[in-house]
């Protein structure tokens, strides 16, 4: 049984703040990990598993699902509090992110819980991960659709433009892919470090059809999603302009939070932050 998408808006705002809010209370508790990308992909994420995607958190292997491969791995803590959301397993388990036993690792481990359908890790691998299950589908003639999350900063590698190449070449129109355009990455600023622009028409260049959207306009990035399903003998991407720690003030467009957690007192501001925008969405 497919999972009951939702179609309220109000409700989708509420589902990412969640979200949000989760990313935040397992990363102050590991003392360790990513924060910027995390809450900047909280919209996509909810627009995708709240809505677009054809799955079963009661039956994860359900051979009929939607897959998700997560390339850029380290924003994994909000692809764990999606899956805990959705309910693949119970939200106190993300309090156990990056410690000893967990399952919640500061990378994905492949079905490790249930949902997680990469290990990740090296950037850009998650691509070719991808583009082989939607090639698979497609030698199978099942209807399965692979969505891939990726990160700008991970198209500095070459095995991206392989990829993109490849994909388009075979004309795979059952694959997706989603670019975190967040403008940063671990040093600074994507265009100051090794410009990508112009990214779209690289991917115009190798056969992928082209949507760009504001990655926190739910209603845009929902519509963005059933575009690419109606698109026919080429992949998809979807641009999505993102604010990196979004929903938090002082971590905003700051590439310092990239790759670190906030401290205890942190963590409290950010929370009261999401708290107050969780009134406001509540009130509309």
């Amino acid at each position: 049984m497919q999972f009951k998408k939702i179609t309220s808006e109000k409700q989708l705002k509420l589902v990412a703040n969640s979200i949000r809010q989760n990313v935040i209370k397992s990363l102050v508790e590991a003392k360790s990990g990513h924060s910027a990308g995390p809450l900047g992909m909280a919209d996509v994420f909810t627009a995708l598993y709240f809505n677009i995607l054809k799955h079963d958190p009661n039956k994860p292997e359900w051979s009929e699902r939607d897959k998700v491969v997560l390339s850029n791995g380290h924003i994994c803590p909000v692809w764990y509090a999606t899956l805990a959301q959705a309910g693949y397993f119970p939200i106190e388990e993300l309090k156990t992110l990056r410690k000893l036993g967990s399952r919640l690792q500061g990378h994905p481990h492949y079905w490790e819980p249930a949902g997680i359908e990469n290990s990740g890790g090296p950037l850009a691998q998650g691509a070719s991960i991808a583009i082989g299950m939607a090639l698979a589908a497609k030698m199978n003639k099942t209807k399965n659709r692979v969505y891939c999350l990726t990160s700008d900063g991970e198209h500095e590698e070459g095995q991206f433009m392989e990829a993109m190449m490849f994909a388009g070449n075979n004309h795979l129109d059952n694959l997706c892919f989603v670019v975190d355009r967040n403008n940063i990455q671990i040093d600074g600023d994507t265009e100051n470090i090794m410009s990508l622009e112009p990214l779209a028409d690289k991917y115009r260049a190798f056969k992928w059809h082209v949507i760009e959207v504001d990655g926190h306009n739910l209603k845009h990035i929902i519509d963005a999603f059933e575009e690419t399903k109606t698109i026919h003998n080429m992949p998809t991407v979807i641009i999505a302009h993102t604010i990196p720690g979004k929903g938090v003030s002082f971590m905003e467009n700051d590439y310092q939070w990239h790759g670190k957690p906030p401290t205890v007192e942190q963590a409290q501001v950010a929370l009261i932050e999401l708290e107050a925008e969780k009134k406001e969405i509540q009130q509309e």
